[in-house]
């Protein structure tokens, strides 16, 4: 056989491969095995194949069938089914597919930023019994791969599967998630899928298309800009695209010199005194963005020494490897996740042993949060870990701004980036509606935010064209230092923001002003808001006659030296839940300086009045970061939402 007959038969093989390959009928990633599609509704199963080609789809009794348009896209609707499963689907066309372990559910798209990131094995201290006993295959998770997009709306994700409630899958399911799952599936036994778009750190434009976008000049600049490939390879060339602190450490002291500071042969020279628990920015050391390592000699009794052990680190922003006597023991890559470390039963020794901490920080107060467990335990013998460390930066990660010193916003906060990368993918999967945990981003920028979230709701609803879906979401947790006068807030108004979604129908909102930490903006608690949406849902979506929020500001009346405040979801009736005085109550005049007010409930209402205050024109309450005591309830249990008068 010559050459070019060999070459003539190499190429009609490859070409007939070729066009095997091209026909066969493919499907989105979240069409696939262990999938949730929604009951009571017609759902959409769609793919791609070659021009014009037939496929067959039979599924629960029925068949269906439908051909590829021009460009090899095509589509059915299944007839509604009620809940139940598990089924298997079978597709014919040039190829055959077979879907196993299919359920007909509720399904629900969980978006946000890192509080419904957060996973359930970020806390093992507080979530560890509920990992290792959950066995729910009717709780179902597709985890949305991060991937923000700026050139435009993509159809399909790179990877992903459905996941069921198992100790080996649960640690990466949504916590806030997987807790609203839970508590629908006990009351209802439906199947529930979660299909999780979240990502920490992450502006609300991020998430809205280019369309939900237009009425918003700035912001749509950027978008146009972002679409100009020169105009963004010529940012990340001048170092302005990825920062710094984004790129593997490669110039660490602590690491690269001759013995690693680690070691128990090196010698400490140069290391200043720390606390800890703190950040090293309250200490002195200004706006370093780097690696800080800490050591101390801690004194162990013998009876600890022998048996296994743990050590309690808190939490640390951003991520930290543990060693102890030059030995690692420990690492955490993110700020989230708990610091909880098994230590070898022949590791420690009676009397001194070094414990060294490195920490990586990349942006804003690094260090050790305050108010968290430290200290190193045995059976019943502990030993704290709190006080006077020695500290030493290792590295110092310098920014590199862009030309002419404006930063460039990364690609995962850009406008419409996670819209295109990882909605964009899923608007064609039939869903109940939406679950929304965000804000923390936007907290500067209240009066924007506003707007964006019922511009991203609007947008939502529109791309998935199945009415006013539901759309639920978390108002942002008390946070920060407490202040004990009235003063502005910037947490407060993002909460107002928040509220004013509420004006758009088949909304609903989950306040959570009592359950969050102050030195903390990612609380461990992620149950309770977990619940508080599933609430919302009965009421909402499963016509239960029930109270589903606490309070909500309806409107004043000013009578003399009185504001009289009315509300909305007032249950059983108004109660301080603590059995005191009503607090976080402000008041002021025209002047709009805001004293503290004496607060009383009659039947329905608050009534609040000031004698610092003889004419009053506004109220606000619980109008801080972090409000000291909000005790304002309704006898159902919930807490009232913060509110103001002087933005009405």
């Amino acid at each position: 056989m010559n050459i070019l007959m060999k070459r003539s038969i190499l190429f009609f093989f490859t070409f007939f491969f070729a066009v095997i390959s091209f026909s066969q009928v493919r499907l989105p990633k979240l069409v696939s095995d262990g999938m949730v599609l929604q009951r009571d509704t017609k759902v959409k199963i769609w793919g791609w194949a070659s021009k014009n080609e037939k496929i067959n789809i039979r599924f629960n009794g029925k068949t269906y069938k439908t051909k590829a348009d021009v460009n090899g896209q095509w589509a059915v609707l299944l007839a509604p089914m009620n809940a139940g499963g598990p089924y298997t689907m079978n597709i014919a066309a040039s190829n055959k597919i077979t879907i196993n372990d299919i359920l007909i559910g509720d399904v629900w798209l969980c978006s946000g930023q890192s509080n419904m990131e957060y996973q359930l094995g970020y806390d093992n201290a507080t979530y560890g019994k509920e990992m290792e006993e959950v066995n729910n295959p009717e709780i179902r998770q597709f985890k949305v791969p991060i991937h923000p997009v700026l050139a435009g709306p993509e159809e399909e994700m790179t990877r992903g599967a459905w996941e069921w409630a198992n100790p080996k899958n649960i640690a990466p399911f949504t916590a806030v998630g997987y807790f609203f799952a839970k508590h629908l599936y006990e009351k209802y036994h439906v199947p529930i899928g979660l299909i999780n778009s979240s990502v920490g750190g992450t502006p609300i434009e991020a998430w809205i298309s280019e369309g939900g976008l237009k009425h918003f000049t700035d912001i749509i600049g950027t978008v146009e800009k972002n679409k100009d490939t020169a105009y963004i390879n010529s940012m990340q060339r001048a170092g302005a695209g990825f920062p710094r602190q984004q790129q593997a450490s490669t110039n660490d002291k602590g690491l690269n010199g001759p013995i690693p500071w680690y070691d128990l042969a090196y010698v400490p020279k140069g290391w200043r005194t720390i606390t800890v628990p703190a950040f090293w920015e309250d200490q002195g050391v200004k706006d370093l963005n780097g690696t800080v390592w800490y050591r101390k000699e801690i004194d162990v009794p013998a009876s600890m020494v022998g048996k296994p052990s743990r050590v309690y680190l808190g939490r640390i922003i951003d991520a930290d490897v543990l060693y102890i006597n030059g030995k690692q023991v420990g690492r955490t890559p993110s700020m989230y996740s708990e610091r909880r470390y098994n230590i070898p039963a022949d590791l420690l020794k009676a009397g001194k042993n070094l414990f060294v901490v490195k920490i990586t920080n990349y942006s804003g107060k690094g260090g050790f949060v305050t108010d968290k467990p430290y200290y190193l335990f045995s059976g019943s013998d502990t030993v704290s870990l709190v006080g006077y460390w020695l500290y030493k930066v290792g590295e110092v990660f310098v920014p590199h701004p862009g030309p002419g010193g404006g930063g460039f916003m990364s690609a995962q906060n850009s406008p419409t980036a996670l819209y295109n990368g990882m909605i964009a993918p899923v608007i064609n999967y039939t869903i109940k509606g939406f679950l929304w945990y965000q804000g923390e981003s936007n907290v500067t920028r209240a009066k924007e935010y506003a707007r964006l979230q019922t511009a991203e709701i609007t947008d939502w609803r529109k791309k998935w064209n199945l009415g006013d879906l539901p759309f639920l979401f978390v108002q942002l947790p008390n946070y920060g230092d407490y202040n004990y006068l009235p003063s502005e807030s910037s947490w407060a108004l993002l909460r107002d923001a928040q509220f004013k979604a509420l004006s758009l129908p088949n909304t609903g909102m989950a306040v959570t002003i009592d359950i969050g930490e102050w030195n903390d903006i990612h609380p461990w608690n992620k149950d309770e808001p977990g619940r508080r949406l599933a609430l919302l849902a009965e009421k909402m979506v499963y016509g239960e006659n029930i109270v589903s929020s606490g309070p909500l500001f309806q409107s004043e009346k000013i009578e003399g030296n009185k504001i009289i405040i009315s509300f909305t979801s007032v249950g059983s009736g108004l109660i301080s839940n603590d059995g005191q005085e009503l607090s976080e109550f402000a008041i002021a005049g025209a002047d709009k300086k805001f004293v503290w007010g004496k607060a009383k409930i009659e039947g329905d209402k608050v009534i609040v009045s000031s004698d610092d205050v003889p004419n009053p024109l506004y109220v606000r309450y619980a109008w801080a970061d972090s409000p000291v005591n909000p005790n304002l309830y309704n006898k159902e249990g919930l807490p009232a939402s913060p509110f103001r008068t002087d933005d009405f």
